[in-house]
């Protein structure tokens, strides 16, 4: 059995660990819930006279601290007054000292969104002129490095440990009450409560840190943690370790106090455990949906109910399937796993996954907005893997079904001879077992007194005088111990081969393997599919992404029916991190000498440092061109070039040379109308 187990047991754990491994592999900078679309100063914008202040607009609100907002001259040298205010809305505004020169300053913002997750980003804008800046906006991003791996594993471990703990005990209470005496159901049960709990420990200590500098050493800065208690995410944490508590009394009840119980008490004691158990449920499940993409954006107030249903089927689902998983490999001779629990949870996994269908549907609809927000953003992408592999384990289920089915019809027609033959074998089973004692008693018997009479020989001829009376009540005694040991031992050994007996029955039932290997792979698919929704749960959702392009898209198109010019295009330098935008701003966008920045940015908008840039005006209609322009590096992802001569107004090409590495280079080009 062991030998059968062990290998299975071993892939599903490398599954898991394949699996947590794509999570923390996609668990780099979080493209969270809101996004920056808009400001004042605009990106790359050179405006007359230094500005009072500066102002970002969201697509959410925001929570700030003293050093959310920040803006740097091109020495590096902070120029802001700090904390950071509300002016309206969505938009937050930092206030700047007087008396700023000329050249480009650089404004960086961290801030934390509603639902949870960090969001960080920088640009620039100049006075008077472009300059050339020491500010560097690489690093600014938020949830990443060492401190964004391990929040993400902790909100894997989490979600896992809930699924667990919840899954399995509504499996024992609900499916298979003879569980509460199983020992590897105990064990499984008690390591989902512990999971869960570690996992929130450690996210309650990782939070400042993840939301802030980013850093190791801060993870155990005291203050950091008071600040973190002050805010939503640390309340829904706060209000998961309460809940804890009470899943584990919920625990010592049912794997301790149960089984102890009479057939009546234990009908009541279901009953309380039922009602106590889905409160505490729901409160666990509740501390995600009050504190992540359902507390926020588009009906919030039905939202976290149907977040919650969605959590608890999920939980009922594949905790329910862990814990069958369990009993199937692990489940003791004594106590095998009946048909009628597996029929049971075939019933509580059936009515999970129409739960799933339905709030499934409503969340997509919820975060998405539209069909093309399936393909055209990466939480669509994500969420038709998600469907993908529920398909994939409906379709396994199914099969899984079938096995049930066989099992339970077995299992009724055993019953059925059993019944038939009962009454003609009692008498002759009763016989059998009394000739089979007579003949023991015999031979115990003989052998005792064979071994009487040779320990009374051999205790006369040692003891000499002694009296005969005497030494035929010890050898009598000795005897008696002895073959009481003997009896003893027996039986241990028919009950270890019976029970070895009853094993192999059970594991050569061809229904009972065919459940085993169904219920394996659902597991297996199971894993996945749980990390790829803790990969959902930190992505921005498709609503809130094209709601912000095409808030960008607006600002663009103000900008150029002011007289300015902004194209995007994406490029492919085919090589190694070589997709990417590239952004160009023509002000005026008439004839004569106007003003050109250039904007490389990775495909998550961050700026993208890239060896070389040129650009390239042709006019072909009239034969202009290409009229080649060389900018000047400004800063990371930042070229600039005054002085740009559009000789005539038309329909002008402006190709794009975007080199990425010393072979990697890619020409896009975009027609504009200039003038």
């Amino acid at each position: 059995m062991t030998s059968t187990i062990a290998p299975r047991v071993r892939t599903l754990v490398l599954l898991l660990l394949a699996a947590t491994g794509l999570l923390l592999a996609g668990a780099g900078p979080v493209s969270a819930h809101a996004a920056l679309t808009g400001s004042d100063p605009r990106q790359g914008a050179v405006v007359d006279k230094a500005p009072q202040q500066i102002s970002l607009t969201f697509s959410e609100k925001v929570a700030l601290s003293d050093d959310s907002l920040r803006v740097l001259d091109p020495k590096g040298k902070r120029v802001d007054r700090g904390d950071p205010a509300g002016a309206g809305g969505t938009t937050y505004a930092v206030k700047l000292h007087g008396g700023l020169p000329d050249g480009t300053y650089t404004v960086t913002y961290q801030v934390v969104s509603e639902d949870s997750h960090p969001v960080a980003g920088a640009y620039t804008f100049s006075i008077g002129a472009p300059s050339q800046t020491s500010v560097s906006v690489d690093g600014q991003t938020a949830g990443g490095g060492v401190v964004g791996v391990l929040y993400g594993f902790g909100r894997y471990v989490s979600y896992a440990g809930f699924i667990v703990l919840v899954g399995g005990a509504a499996f024992v209470l609900g499916c298979w009450r003879r569980g509460t005496a199983v020992r590897s159901m105990q064990r499984l049960v008690v390591s989902g409560w512990l999971a869960l709990t570690a996992a929130t420990l450690g996210l309650l200590l990782v939070r400042g840190s993840y939301t802030g500098s980013g850093k190791v050493g801060d993870i155990f800065d005291l203050d950091l943690l008071g600040q973190v208690l002050q805010t939503k995410t640390g309340a829904a944490l706060v209000s998961r370790l309460l809940l804890l508590a009470a899943a584990a009394l919920f625990i010592a009840v049912l794997f301790g106090a149960y089984d102890k119980r009479d057939d009546e008490e234990k009908r009541d004691l279901t009953f309380g455990l039922a009602i106590g158990g889905t409160v505490v449920a729901a409160g666990l499940a509740a501390s995600w949906a009050m504190s992540e993409h359902a507390s926020t954006g588009l009906q919030p107030g039905l939202a976290m109910p149907v977040d919650v249903l969605h959590l608890l089927a999920v939980a009922g689902w594949l905790g329910g399937l862990t814990a069958l998983l369990t009993a199937l490999y692990r489940a003791p001779a004594e106590t095998p796993l009946d048909a009628v629990a597996v029929r049971r949870f075939s019933r509580l996994a059936f009515g999970s996954v129409l739960t799933l269908v339905a709030t499934g549907i409503y969340q997509s609809w919820r975060q998405l907005g539209s069909w093309s927000a399936f393909t055209g953003t990466r939480y669509g992408q994500l969420l038709l893997v998600k469907i993908g592999l529920v398909v994939l384990l409906v379709g396994i289920a199914w099969i899984s079904r079938r096995w049930t089915a066989r099992l339970a019809d077995a299992g009724v027609a055993e019953a059925d001879t059993g019944t038939v033959t009962e009454a003609g074998e009692a008498g002759k089973g009763e016989g059998a077992e009394e000739d089979g004692a007579e003949r023991e008693h015999v031979s115990t018997g003989a052998g005792a007194g064979a071994s009487a009479a040779a320990t009374g020989a051999s205790g006369a001829g040692a003891a000499g005088g002694a009296g005969p009376s005497g030494s035929d009540g010890s050898d009598r005694s000795d005897s008696s111990d002895a073959d009481s040991e003997r009896a003893a031992q027996l039986a241990r050994q028919r009950a270890a081969i019976d029970t070895a007996r009853r094993k192999r029955e059970r594991d050569a039932d061809p229904n009972r393997s065919g459940l085993r290997r169904s219920v394996l792979a659902e597991a297996a698919v199971a894993v996945a599919l749980l990390a790829v929704t803790t990969m959902l749960t930190s992505t921005e959702p498709g609503r809130t992404e094209e709601q912000a392009a095409a808030a960008t898209s607006s600002a663009t198109e103000d900008a150029n029916a002011a007289g300015a010019l902004t194209l995007d295009m994406s490029f492919d330098t085919g090589g190694e991190d070589g997709k990417g935008v590239v952004r160009i701003d023509l002000d005026p966008a008439r004839p004569g000498s106007n003003e050109l920045h250039v904007y490389v940015l990775r495909p998550n908008g961050r700026a993208f440092d890239i060896p070389e840039v040129k650009i390239a005006f042709t006019l072909e209609e009239q034969d202009i061109g290409p009229l080649p322009v060389v900018p000047d590096h400004i800063s990371t992802g930042h070229w600039s070039a005054s002085g740009v001569q559009i000789p005539m107004a038309g329909d002008w090409k402006v190709a794009v040379t975007v080199r990425t590495s010393d072979i990697d280079q890619a020409t896009v080009s975009k027609n504009a109308q200039i003038g």
